[in-house]
């Protein structure tokens, strides 16, 4: 299957996590970072991720920047992310999300390190 087949696929579950973004991305800038090799697109059965590979002067750390679909997927996925974190020299995994991702991901050995607040202008 051509990744652009599974792009659309999985667009209704991207696009359903975007609307949690602040409006920073459309589909398509997300389209245009994985075929740039910016992002990462992980696709499965039930929902799919978008990483990025961030790069800071003391770490690297793989940061999971868009998450859709079933929470049993992201559970049956989380290995093999951490697995390919480590083979991309990553010290860890990061995401940004609602806070109530914090309890789902407690038992993963997640922590919650701070929240990010908005203040439109």
């Amino acid at each position: 299957m051509m990744i652009s087949d599974e792009l659309e696929r999985c667009k209704p579950w991207i696009e359903g996590a975007l609307e949690y973004s602040g409006n920073t991305h459309t589909f398509d800038d997300v389209v245009r970072g994985i075929n740039s090799s910016d992002y990462q697109f992980w696709p499965a059965e039930n929902g799919c991720l978008i990483t990025e590979v961030v790069g800071y002067p003391r770490a690297k750390k793989v940061h999971v920047f868009l998450a859709g679909g079933e929470l049993d997927q992201f559970k049956k996925m989380e290995e093999s992310l951490m697995e390919w974190a480590k083979l991309v020299g990553a010290s860890s995994v990061t995401l940004a999300g609602r806070v109530g991702w914090v309890k789902l991901l407690k038992p993963y050995k997640f922590k919650h390190l701070h929240s990010v607040m908005e203040r439109k202008i």
